[in-house]
């Protein structure tokens, strides 16, 4: 039935352009439809990693509730955790639109949105409002486009969340500001995260240090992979996120739109950034925490990232095509899996297919 409401709520969206449908389903996360049941996760779908307590491994990615108007309401989809952002410190429109284009033969999107968001004020007032409220939400931080200090806004990010935020991701990914890929050069990078790993012990002097994320592109080589991996060891940040969108449009670039500029998510993206998610596994060892994110809208494809060597998972896309049910339907499909296997953890499956996905190389 759930399923049939969302194949109806997706043919109304898909009459509307992709950004004027995504906001219609902001307003009514916030209105609170879609009615979602409560969900039970199965207790071996717990995950704890960098200190927290996951339910379910299941997160919503950053991109779609970019000013931390509707966490909660997404949590009460079947969500895990859920990211907001990313934020900037100053509110920026971001580029000009049309600027969101469906690849719907292949329920894939393009989007060169550019960190368009409503500044950090906006942002914390929105979450110093749900202080107390539980469940996990992240904060993607951000630099403006026209910034003359991107470091430093990065550190305005750490300094303004690192209260409120359950834990917070440095964005240096996205393909849609001019400069920003540049930052996960080694050099660079490694000031950037001196920096604000700096800003954090300041900021948390004696209570928790709020979990340090890194995301990074698909788009990188092996020499750019070890740079970083040499980086996020040396500099003790807390986790890494793969991936960010990909300017690749292998397979998709006979279709309509695929030649719009901008980064490419959906189906398309799960094999390159689980390559890459499998890659960055083995250069980083078993302990250290890695969300995966490309192409996720199933059951099988989450327990295929974790398998690739992913401790949690983030969608975002997927929703898009599937519906609000698709979280819910996901958790529902690996508690099955869990029980049908035997196992007391869904973590003991992680790293099982390790080798295959590392050792493949990139779709073309």
């Amino acid at each position: 039935m759930t399923q049939m409401i969302d194949a109806f709520g997706r043919k109304l969206l898909f009459v509307l352009d992709p950004e004027t449908a995504h906001g219609l389903s902001i307003r009514a996360l916030a209105a609170g439809l879609p009615l979602a049941r409560p969900h039970r996760p199965h207790p071996g779908l717990r995950v704890e990693i960098a200190g927290l307590s996951f339910p379910n491994p299941i997160g919503m990615a950053a991109g779609y509730d970019k000013n931390g108007e509707v966490p909660d309401a997404l949590l009460s989809l079947g969500f895990g955790f859920a990211e907001v952002g990313t934020v900037t410190p100053l509110p920026q429109a971001g580029n000009t639109r049309p600027r969101i284009f469906r690849l719907t033969e292949q329920n894939a999107v393009v989007n060169r949105l550019g960190f368009n968001n409503e500044g950090h004020e906006r942002m914390l007032s929105r979450l110093q409002a749900r202080k107390g409220h539980p469940g996990i939400v992240g904060v993607n931080i951000g630099a403006n486009k026209d910034s003359a200090d991107r470091i430093g806004d990065y550190e305005e990010g750490v300094r303004r969340f690192a209260a409120l935020a359950s834990y917070l991701t440095v964005n240096i990914s996205s393909p849609n500001t001019p400069g920003l890929r540049k930052m996960q050069a080694r050099e660079i990078l490694g000031e950037l995260l001196a920096r604000i790993v700096a800003v954090r012990g300041e900021t948390c002097p004696q209570g928790r240090p709020v979990p340090l994320f890194l995301k990074i592109a698909p788009d990188l080589d092996e020499a750019e992979l070890d740079d970083i991996a040499a980086e996020l060891l040396d500099k003790r940040v807390d986790g890494l996120i793969v991936s960010n969108t990909t300017l690749s449009r292998a397979g998709v670039s006979a279709l309509p739109n695929a030649a719009q500029a901008g980064g490419l998510s959906g189906p398309p993206l799960f094999e390159r950034s689980t390559i890459m998610l499998a890659r960055m596994r083995k250069r980083l060892g078993a302990t250290f925490p890695i969300i995966g994110v490309g192409g996720v809208d199933s059951a099988e494809t989450a327990i295929e990232k974790m398998r690739a060597g992913a401790d949690l998972v983030q969608l975002y896309t997927g929703m898009i095509y599937a519906g609000p049910s698709l979280p819910g339907r996901i958790v529902t499909g690996m508690g099955q899996f869990v029980r049908a296997e035997g196992l007391s953890s869904i973590a003991a499956i992680r790293d099982s297919h390790l080798s295959r996905w590392a050792d493949r190389n990139p779709p073309e």
